[in-house]
C-alpha cells in the first residue's frame, strides 16, 4: 500500500467515524437521554452531547470539502469527543455512545497530526504543490 492510499483510507475512516459519532450522539441525546431524564438532561451533560454531534459533523464536513484547516478541526474535535465519553461513561447506560466519541477521538487524534495532509493539498503535473 502507498503513503497516499494509507492517507486516503485514514481520512475515510475519520470522515465515517466522525459521521457515526454525530449520528450516535444524536440520537442517544434526542431519543435516550431525553426519555430518561435526571442527570441524562443536566445541563453541562446536554450542551456536551450537541456540542459533539456538531463538531463531529463539522470535522466530516471540512475532510469531505478537502479544506486544509481540517487538522484544527480534527483536533478540536477529539477533545470534545473525549470529554462527552467520560460525561456519558460517568452517567452510564451510553456505552454505544461512549465507543463512538473514544473511536472519532482516536481517528481525529491521527487527523490533527497531520494524518490525510496529502489530501487537503494538489500537486501539479510537475509535482509541485499547487497554492489555494
Amino acid at each position: 500500500m502507498t503513503t497516499q492510499q494509507s492517507t486516503s483510507n485514514e481520512l475515510k475512516n475519520c470522515i465515517d467515524a466522525c459521521l457515526h459519532c454525530y449520528q450516535v450522539c444524536t440520537q442517544m441525546f434526542m431519543g435516550h437521554c431525553l426519555e430518561s431524564g435526571g442527570r441524562h438532561v443536566e445541563p453541562e451533560h446536554a450542551r456536551l452531547m450537541t456540542t459533539c454531534a456538531e463538531i463531529c459533523r463539522t470535522a466530516a464536513h471540512a475532510m469531505l470539502s478537502q479544506a486544509t484547516v481540517h487538522t484544527a478541526i480534527c483536533g478540536a474535535c477529539a477533545q470534545v469527543c473525549e470529554q462527552c465519553a467520560a460525561s456519558c461513561q460517568a452517567i452510564g447506560d451510553m456505552d454505544e455512545c461512549v465507543r463512538a466519541c473514544r473511536t472519532c477521538a482516536e481517528s481525529c487524534r491521527t487527523m490533527a497530526s497531520g494524518g490525510g495532509q496529502q489530501q487537503s493539498t494538489r500537486t501539479t503535473g510537475s509535482g509541485a504543490r499547487a497554492s489555494h
